[in-house]
């Protein structure tokens, strides 16, 4: 019978063996890579907003407390997004001309609400509830990062399950104080664990990972 194909078709086959490898290897790490970058995340992007409200002004500058605009961090399971009366209380007195701020008075004389892109945009299939991450001891730059120092408002971490999984498998590693969790610049004054293991047994902190427990 005929030989079909060329001798040199041996060499070629098992050169191509390393080839076909390398590039299964080099495909998984830029997929892995494409899966972390902020093209995929989000994180570290700022977003366009109706108006470009700078939390390092107003919380840094002006240190306005979390809690004046969410209202409901504490109480809810959405932090809440402040009205515009709750601009208007200071931007009625302050500012009262800027053309930034003109959204905002539009809104407050027409009663149409601004539409503000979401930053922190988690699935639908996903279950978060502020108010207990709050009570447990979670602080808000735990989550949000260093929101006071941000001009504009950008998603700091990558919101994926295995990044809220690092704090449900070992919350020790995280959780603050409750009067600290508002506290932008605090920092254990003792080792974090010690005083994490100390504050997992007070506040009565479970290690939940099950899966019902984000996904209802």
């Amino acid at each position: 019978m005929a030989q079909i194909f060329h001798r040199s078709f041996n060499s070629i086959s098992k050169a191509s063996i390393p080839i076909v490898f390398l590039l299964v290897v080099v495909g998984a790490g830029a997929s892995y890579a494409l899966y972390k970058s902020a093209y995929a995340t989000r994180a570290t992007v700022p977003l366009n907003q109706p108006v470009p409200f700078s939390h390092r002004h107003h919380v840094n500058g002006l240190g306005i407390d979390c809690r004046y605009c969410h209202t409901t961090v504490e109480t809810a399971a959405f932090a809440d997004i402040p009205p515009v009366e709750t601009c208007m209380t200071c931007h009625s007195q302050i500012w009262t001309d800027s053309p930034m701020l003109e959204p905002v008075r539009e809104s407050f004389r027409t009663g149409r609400p601004l539409e503000w892109t979401r930053v922190h945009d988690l699935p639908d299939f996903v279950f978060f509830d502020h108010s207990i991450h709050v009570n447990k001891g979670v602080g808000c730059v735990t989550c949000h990062g260093q929101v006071d120092q941000m001009p504009l408002m950008w998603q700091e971490k990558t919101l994926y399950m295995e990044w809220c999984l690092e704090c449900h498998r070992q919350p020790e590693r995280f959780v603050r104080p409750r009067e600290r969790v508002f506290d932008m610049e605090w920092r254990p004054a003792e080792d974090q664990l010690s005083l994490g293991r100390r504050l997992v047994k007070e506040y009565k902190i479970n290690r939940m990972t099950d899966c019902s427990t984000c996904h209802r």
